[in-house]
């Protein structure tokens, strides 16, 4: 089929029947035009024919929406939830779930052979989740009394007495608030506790904040449980009313006893970022157990934590795996957060340093090393590129094993000399970014081949795929 070119008013801009064929970047669809141009869809998945508005054209690519479909694919599937194509957080749940693992992989692939420049390596299949739905164990939802309408309720022109919504923040739109009727990301009972919650306030008459105006009394609620079932329940309050803050608390209490701890937080900011704000204990001890394999971690409102449990416990294992450890070696665990890997790989090694920029992690790493009895793990507060220098490595045994497991960005060029110059056997390298992974292994090709990668899929629904890979010295 043809691909027609309309001009539709200055700089508006109409391809028609372009077919989508592949999946890029951030879950886009991928067509082609008849002149060449690679086309950029949001809207549809591989396999529709849609006529797409252009919104940006470059030399070699164009970007744009779907105006209209002209066929829908064949891996279509209907999706669960009544909020998908509004809420943005699981785009691809119209998607076959074996033809999401396909794209994921591909994408790891292309990236390390054409941003990495290698293609000799071995590529494992893509580790599906255990869940493809009701797999995360932590949930933020914002309060706001401006929920987002729909475009039929603006168009009907209903006087609304009640725009109060519990949910989550409409993409784009920071002051806009979709008011969640379900969510199939968390089991039972987290849509029931926010449905509780939203009725109650409701009932009561308490304020629901108001973004724009900085005001109002109920601003975010966090459900996190652990894998016994036991629920933490987080509020951020952006003023105080003690009475109406106590009967709230009260009430969810009553009504849930799975709730083994209720937290709050007063938060006059301007942002409704937890990790500077002082916690508050209402009920229970402040923090949930968890338990991997055997090791503990208390898991406090501040803490990270993989958010899909039993997918990170098979991605820690498969970590275990590439380190090949027989209990000799000293392991490096650069980036290391609270530092669960490295006490995962500790049980194997014969010494563990871990690295890590944030001070509470760092904490919270000591703190679980304690817990677990381990004491061949020691770990390290400061920018990666200011404690991972020579001096470090003059003051520290060389490492046999080095894992890195960095934030999106990838590895500062200074992080990856050092690295070179340590000079570890083997380096396994977790990323969730693997365009900046490839970019960093590219960085240490000339000393390091590139033996395997295993795509993990850590977020069923949603394009974000992780990746591990395995490099040895040459």
């Amino acid at each position: 089929m043809k691909t027609y070119f309309c001009k539709m008013r200055k700089k508006n801009v109409v391809l028609e029947n372009i077919r989508m064929v592949s999946a890029g970047a951030k879950g886009v669809a991928v067509g082609r035009a008849e002149n060449g141009k690679t086309v950029l869809v949001k809207g549809a998945v591989p396999g529709d024919l849609v006529h797409v508005n252009v919104r940006k054209s470059k030399s070699s690519y164009v970007e744009g929406d779907v105006k209209e479909f002209v066929e829908y694919s064949t891996d279509r599937v209907i999706p669960r939830c009544i909020h998908f194509g509004v809420c943005g957080g699981c785009k691809w749940q119209n998607l076959n779930y074996g033809k999401q693992l396909e794209y994921k992989e591909n994408e790891v692939l292309n990236n390390i052979r054409r941003i990495g420049g290698i293609s000799d390596f071995i590529n494992e299949s893509i580790l599906e989740a255990p869940e493809q739905y009701y797999y995360r164990n932590k949930m933020e939802f914002s309060f706001s009394n401006s929920r987002w309408l729909t475009q039929e309720e603006i168009i009907g022109g209903t006087d609304f007495d009640n725009r109060n919504a519990l949910g989550f923040h409409i993409p784009g739109m920071w002051s806009k608030i979709l008011d969640l009727k379900e969510c199939h990301l968390q089991i039972s009972p987290s849509n029931e506790i926010r449905l509780a919650v939203k009725e109650y306030a409701d009932a009561h008459s308490l304020d629901f904040f108001d973004p724009r105006s900085q005001e109002g009394f109920l601003r975010t609620l966090m459900l996190r449980q652990n894998a016994k079932g036991e629920w933490m329940v987080l509020f951020q309050l952006f003023r105080s009313e003690p009475e109406n803050q106590q009967k709230l608390f009260e009430f969810l209490l009553s009504r849930f006893p799975q709730i083994s701890t209720l937290l709050y937080a007063v938060n006059p900011k301007a942002n409704d970022s937890v990790y500077d704000l002082d916690i508050e204990v209402f009920f229970g001890p402040g923090y949930l157990l968890e338990e991997m394999d055997g090791l503990k971690f208390k898991i406090g409102p501040k803490s990270f934590f993989q958010t899909n449990y039993k997918q990170a416990l098979n991605l820690y294992r498969k970590t275990h795996d590439f380190a090949q450890l027989t209990g000799n070696e000293v392991v490096y665990d650069l980036y290391t957060g609270t530092g669960t890997i490295a006490q995962y790989l500790a049980r194997s090694a014969k010494q563990v340093i871990g690295i890590e920029a944030v001070p509470e992690a760092i904490d919270a790493a000591r703190e679980h090393a304690e817990l677990n009895g381990l004491t061949n793990c020691s770990f390290y507060c400061g920018d990666m590129k200011e404690v991972f220098t020579e001096n470090f490595l003059a003051n520290h045994p060389p490492a046999d094993v080095l894992v890195t497991d960095p934030p999106r960005d990838g590895m500062h060029s200074k992080v990856i000399e050092q690295i070179i110059k340590l000079a570890p056997e083997r380096i396994v390298y977790v990323s969730c970014n693997s365009a900046t992974q490839a970019r960093d292994i590219a960085l240490l090709k000339e000393h390091y081949k590139l033996v395997k990668i295993l795509p993990v899929d850590m977020f069923p629904q949603t394009h974000h795929v992780e990746n591990i890979a395995l490099l040895v010295r040459v």
